[in-house]
């Protein structure tokens, strides 16, 4: 990772998850977030990771390093080719679940993050992009 400022790790396992957490915690405490935001982009990196892998049938997890206006952040992209979310709106709103997963769903990885962008198409894949500031 020295010197690295983006790249790309596969979700396609239980071990790809770990891996994907131990990086983003990685990249976390490099740019000196506090205890509680490593947390929150950890909580977060888990449970877009897993959908990733669940309902993506697989996918990967892009990473940037990321700076504006004098503030550090990091970025985070998870995207499949799986099925996609038929229903948007009903996956982001709070109390909805797919019976897997940490329960926090769509509604609380926004949560947990200073932006949250979802695309998906049924039948072509799902694009989740979260950023969080230091």
């Amino acid at each position: 990772m020295a010197g690295e400022t983006a790249g790309v790790l596969p979700l396609g396992s239980e071990q790809d998850i770990v891996a994907s957490r131990q990086h983003v915690r990685t990249l976390c405490q490099a740019l000196k977030f506090s205890l509680v935001d490593q947390t929150k982009m950890v909580t977060a990196t888990s449970e877009l990771s897993r959908n990733t892998l669940i309902h993506g049938h697989g996918g990967r997890m892009h990473w940037s390093l990321r700076e504006h206006n004098g503030r550090r952040g990091l970025e985070l992209v998870f995207e499949d080719e799986g099925p996609g979310i038929a229903d948007l709106k009903l996956a982001l709103s709070d109390g909805w679940t797919s019976g897997s997963g940490m329960g926090l769903g769509l509604p609380g990885s926004k949560r947990l993050v200073n932006e949250f962008d979802i695309q998906s198409v049924p039948g072509r894949g799902t694009r989740v992009s979260i950023v969080k500031w230091k």
